[in-house]
């Protein structure tokens, strides 16, 4: 060692570390906050996509929020490899070919609105009660992107008014709606609509919202119509006009899943309203969701009784979150 090297090594008490860096399989040991269920989905995530590798360790970077849409972002160590994992949807990147945790961010959002808008132009993989007015919704944004000819923006309005009038069908068989007096014609947009929001939208406490869904048709309705006689019709009139039925199948789309969406999941402990729903495939028979509190580490997973003994399951209790509370 020549004198010089010899003169940068410390000297008494103070040394550096080891240039050995802590084994991956050991990192999770040192970190104060662990997400146990959270953790375990991302690893079954990366082991079900890089099937010839083994989990080692998972650890959640950060949350970021792009457009009001979270994507948790994980660092996750394999015996092979290391992978940066996004949400909203879940997709994996290479740390070899994705150094870069910004430019892999911002490459995981364009790639899937790229592929939301191609499933929502491809309509729904599997069979719905609206694939009628989703393709209708389709065959209008083709027909608008390829038109030219008045007569092609008439075309485009003609699409948007069966795509309504296939709406409030499909809505009916869905919803049980009585009606007094005279049935309204099937084509009746408008008076199907009014019925169908007074139905789901009930009482003085739902005025706005009920009020706000009828003028939305109320003024889509005609414009459709128009759009479909006039010999003028303009592509701007068109867009509008496909934004303005756009709009009012998620509407109807919204009030339909409301009761999922509206539900609010409270933990039995805290009272936190932070409780996720997670998928093990390990309950019997056949796997089952659960609850589990991020603010307190309640779940309801089976493999816990409430006295606290060993699990169920026979999961080992070191696998097991730090605070597991009682089973619901």
């Amino acid at each position: 060692m020549s004198e010089e090297a010899a003169t940068d090594k410390p000297q008494g008490d103070c040394v550096l570390p080891p240039d050995h860096p802590l084994p991956a399989d050991q990192l999770g040991r040192y970190s104060p906050e662990r997400d146990y269920y959270a953790e375990k989905d991302i690893a079954d995530y990366v082991e079900s996509q890089a099937r010839e590798e083994a989990v080692q360790n998972v650890e959640r970077v950060k949350t970021e929020y792009v457009m009001g849409q979270p994507y948790e972002i994980w660092d996750v160590s394999t015996d092979k490899d290391r992978w940066w994992v996004i949400t909203n949807p879940t997709n994996l990147y290479s740390q070899r070919h994705f150094p870069s945790l910004d430019y892999t961010l911002s490459f995981h959002v364009g790639l899937m609105m790229r592929v939301a808008s191609h499933s929502e132009r491809a309509g729904e993989p599997e069979p719905t009660p609206f694939d009628e007015v989703f393709r209708r919704q389709n065959q209008a944004t083709d027909l608008l992107e390829r038109a030219v000819e008045a007569v092609d923006l008439q075309a485009v309005g003609m699409q948007l008014r069966e795509c309504l009038i296939s709406l409030v069908a499909a809505v009916r068989r869905r919803v049980d709606v009585p009606v007094d007096g005279d049935r309204p014609k099937d084509a009746d947009v408008v008076a199907w609509n009014r019925l169908l929001t007074g139905h789901l939208c009930p009482g003085e406490r739902n005025d706005e919202l009920r009020n706000y869904l009828r003028a939305a048709t109320d003024k889509a309705w005609p414009l459709v119509n128009w759009l479909t006689h006039h010999r003028n019709a303009s592509k701007t009139a068109a867009l509008i006009a496909v934004d303005a039925v756009d709009a009012i199948v998620k509407h109807y789309a919204r009030l339909l899943s409301r009761e999922r969406t509206d539900r609010v999941e409270q933990c039995p402990r805290c009272k936190s309203r932070n409780v996720r729903t997670f998928f093990d495939i390990e309950i019997q028979p056949d796997g089952a969701y659960f609850e589990a509190c991020r603010e307190c580490g309640w779940d309801s997973h089976p493999g816990y009784q409430d006295d606290g003994e060993q699990p169920l399951d026979g999961m080992a209790e070191k696998d097991r979150p730090a605070q597991s509370g009682p089973s619901s």
